[in-house]
C-alpha cells in the first residue's frame, strides 16, 4: 500500500471516528435508547442512519459517473443480489451483539481512545470472534457470488 492509499485510509478513519463522536454514537446508552421502543425511545440514531444512507446514495451516484476509483484499479461492489444464510446469520449476530452491548465495530474501535473497560472488553470479544470465524471457515468455499 503506497502513501496515498495510507493517507486516504487514515483520513477516512479519522473522519468516520469524528462523525461517530460528534453524533454521540460511541455512547452505548444512546444506541440502547434507540432500540428501546417500549421505554424512553431516543430517535437520534435514526437521523445518523439517515445521513449515512444519504452519503451512500451520493457515493453510488458518483460511482456511476466514474470509470474507476481514484485509488484502486476497479470498484468492489457486491455481485450476489440474493441474501444467503451466512449473510442473514451474520446480520442477526451483529444485531444481537449491538443490542446487548450498545456497540458496533466502528464506534467501539473509535472509542478505544477512551480506554473504558466496557469498550476494551467488547473489542477483545470482537477480535476473538473474528479469529474464530477465520479458523472455522478458512477451508470452506464461499457462497456463489461472494468475495473476501
Amino acid at each position: 500500500m503506497n502513501f496515498s492509499h495510507l493517507a486516504a485510509v487514515l483520513i477516512s478513519g479519522l473522519l468516520f471516528g469524528f462523525g461517530l463522536a460528534v453524533s454521540g454514537m460511541m455512547d452505548p446508552e444512546r444506541v440502547l435508547g434507540f432500540l428501546d421502543f417500549a421505554g424512553a425511545w431516543d430517535p437520534s440514531l435514526a437521523f445518523v442512519l439517515g445521513g449515512a444512507v444519504g452519503v451512500s446514495a451520493l457515493g453510488y451516484g458518483l460511482k456511476a459517473r466514474m470509470r474507476r476509483p481514484l485509488l484502486a484499479p476497479r470498484f468492489e461492489v457486491p455481485t450476489n443480489p440474493r441474501p444467503d444464510a451466512r449473510l442473514l446469520g451474520g446480520a442477526a449476530l451483529f444485531g444481537i451483539g449491538w443490542g446487548l452491548a450498545g456497540f458496533c465495530p466502528g464506534p467501539a474501535l473509535a472509542g478505544l481512545v477512551l480506554g473504558l473497560p466496557s469498550i476494551l472488553l467488547f473489542v477483545a470479544a470482537m477480535l476473538v470472534g473474528m479469529l474464530l470465524y477465520r479458523l472455522t471457515t478458512s477451508r470452506r468455499p464461499l457462497s456463489r457470488g461472494a468475495s473476501r
